[in-house]
């Protein structure tokens, strides 16, 4: 990736995961990244959000390194006269301020906008809260996507909610605040002037519902907990297994792809049972749907039946663990490493995009 932001300067004043993970991306990008941590604390708390078996003796977690390649990190105490005025010195050059402090909490460190837009109007200020600038409820994953309706989307019918296993309000809140800042830098380049931005963990959640929202504001249909299987589409979501004992998981979107996935099970007569006819009824019929294919499946085993989907363009693919999936090739050009204290550490990059054509 090109050093597109070799001359922006980042403070990061945030810690955990969202906004780290918006320092990463400037750092990857080329930015300089100036981490200030909590001296009087150990620093960022997810230094500590250890595996049971990781190893005690390394200062970072796991966890840790997940977002926080690339950056200098210093253990202030912004308390303390002199580390408040060196954090200041810091934030008079800087272009951005990424910040997630408690609510009333910034203003009496002089770590808010206003005392800091004073001292550098050209500087933007991202602030991350959990429910918006006047709520004080502190935020933590699990309980945003309870409260915003993930939880109770996510899990197999009949069964308690499950929680998603990635801090997944954390990432969406954090890509909020990253298109927020490049706008801000964008209006910034013609007026020459700073800005105040603010993201909350609850509306980046809400505005990532998409057709579950949709469904709820047109149709006024809740949506329930239905494992991997799509409320709109059949068969999308559903898991077979091959002759081999592995597993193939479907994602059928159009009238074409069910014609092709009947025709690569050897059942096309599938296509004229009015049960299957369309979409609509496929998803009013896809638990008898599902029984009729159960057994087509079994007739071939995964590396096979894999084939013959990728030749007809049918959409389907495997189930793979975290192994599996950075042995995988489009995983390999994903992970970003950097020598700690001695010993490399590893993590993904927040980055998919990339300029192949320049």
């Amino acid at each position: 990736m090109k050093k597109l932001f070799k001359d922006l300067k980042i403070v990061e004043l945030a810690s955990v995961l969202a906004g780290p993970a918006v320092g990463q991306f400037f750092a990857e990008l080329g930015a300089t990244v100036i981490k200030i941590e909590n001296k009087k604390t150990g620093g960022d708390v997810t230094r500590k959000w250890r595996l049971p078996k990781e190893d005690k003796l390394k200062t970072e977690s796991a966890y840790f390194h997940s977002v926080n390649w690339g950056k200098e990190s210093i253990f202030l105490d912004l308390k303390a006269a002199e580390d408040h005025q060196l954090a200041i010195e810091y934030i008079q050059t800087a272009d951005i301020v990424i910040a997630n402090f408690k609510m009333g909490s910034a203003k009496p460190l002089g770590m808010d906008y206003d005392s800091l837009s004073a001292l550098n109007p050209r500087l933007i200020y991202a602030n991350l809260t959990a429910y918006g600038e006047d709520n004080p409820s502190p935020g933590f994953d699990v309980l945003l996507q309870a409260e915003t309706g993930f939880l109770y989307m996510n899990g197999a019918p009949n069964q308690p909610p499950v929680k998603m296993p990635v801090a997944l309000i954390d990432l969406l809140a954090a890509h909020q605040l990253k298109e927020a800042i490049l706008i801000a830098l964008w209006q910034r380049a013609q007026t020459g002037k700073g800005d105040f931005i603010t993201v909350s963990l609850a509306e980046a959640a809400i505005a990532s519902l998409a057709n579950q929202a949709s469904n709820w504001l047109n149709e006024g249909y809740i949506p329930q907990r239905m494992g991997t299987q799509h409320p709109n589409i059949a068969p999308y979501g559903e898991i077979f297994k091959t002759k081999d004992g592995k597993e193939i998981i479907l994602a059928i979107g159009t009238e074409k792809q069910f014609v092709e996935l009947c025709n690569c099970l050897n059942a096309s007569e599938l296509v004229e049972d009015e049960q299957f006819a369309t979409n609509a009824q496929r998803v009013v019929h896809r638990t008898v749907l599902q029984t009729i294919l159960t057994p087509l499946f079994l007739q071939f085993d995964q590396a096979t039946l894999l084939a013959r989907f990728q030749a007809a363009k049918v959409p389907a693919g495997v189930i793979r663990n975290m192994q599996e999936v950075f042995e995988w090739s489009i995983a390999q050009g994903m992970v970003l490493e950097e020598m700690k204290n001695g010993a490399i550490s590893k993590r993904v990059k927040t980055i998919a995009f990339s300029f192949p054509r320049r």
